[in-house]
């Protein structure tokens, strides 16, 4: 419980200071033991290391690899979905399946850039069985490391794909992403848009014009 208990609150820690806080008057000195005790690395490399030692929640027990995330360590644009599937877990990289097909298909023809140029990752790094929904304790457990990812990736948009990356991301779990995608929001230095995830395209081929409508006021943003 005090494992659990801690990590929660690192999570926390690192949430504000994703959307710019910096100090918390009311923050007493056991959690600024923990963030000490427990602070991450500035590399990508280190991170990513720590990262495949990782067995805070039960994923680690049935994962086959960690799926860190990959791409332009300085891009201008980071792609975050909601955890790897079957054929990330076997291969260890993000968006390697059939939606990571598309996905690669919407980065190259609205964007007009090749998928090595922007960055991608996920909310949680090791697959949920069956690849069912992360649960918020999964989520709240592995946020810290994308939170540090994106500090040191330094993106100008977050692109997060589905519901679930945007509600986990944000702490917005009011918004349905039918209502908010496209929405350009503040968070920290960057800009956060949602929008639908490719394996939603994939079930529903008529929303692809709604992302394509996304991508382009991205691409007019950059």
């Amino acid at each position: 419980m005090k494992n659990l208990q801690e990590h929660r609150l690192l999570r926390e820690l690192y949430h504000y200071k994703a959307l710019g806080y910096s100090y918390f008057s009311d923050i007493k000195k056991p959690v600024i033991a923990i963030e000490q005790e427990l602070d991450l690395p500035d590399s990508l490399e280190a991170l990513e290391l720590m990262c495949q030692q990782c067995s805070l929640c039960d994923l680690s027990k049935s994962r086959k690899n960690v799926v860190f995330g990959e791409g332009n360590p300085d891009a201008e644009i980071m792609f975050i979905g909601e955890g790897p599937g079957a054929v990330e877990d076997e291969t260890g990289r993000p968006f390697i399946g059939k939606s990571g097909e598309l996905l690669t298909k919407i980065i190259e023809t609205t964007l007009e850039m090749k998928r090595e140029d922007v960055y991608i990752a996920n909310i949680v790094k090791c697959r949920p069985p069956l690849n069912r929904v992360p649960s918020k304790e999964e989520a709240q457990k592995c946020l810290p490391f994308l939170i540090k990812q994106i500090e040191l990736v330094k993106p100008k948009i977050i692109i997060t794909l589905g519901a679930t990356s945007y509600q986990y991301l944000s702490g917005d779990y009011e918004s349905a992403i039918s209502k908010i995608r496209g929405e350009m929001i503040q968070f920290s230095r960057a800009l956060l848009m949602p929008t639908f995830h490719p394996s939603f395209l994939l079930r529903n081929p008529s929303a692809k014009k709604y992302v394509f409508m996304d991508m382009k006021k991205v691409k007019a943003m950059l």
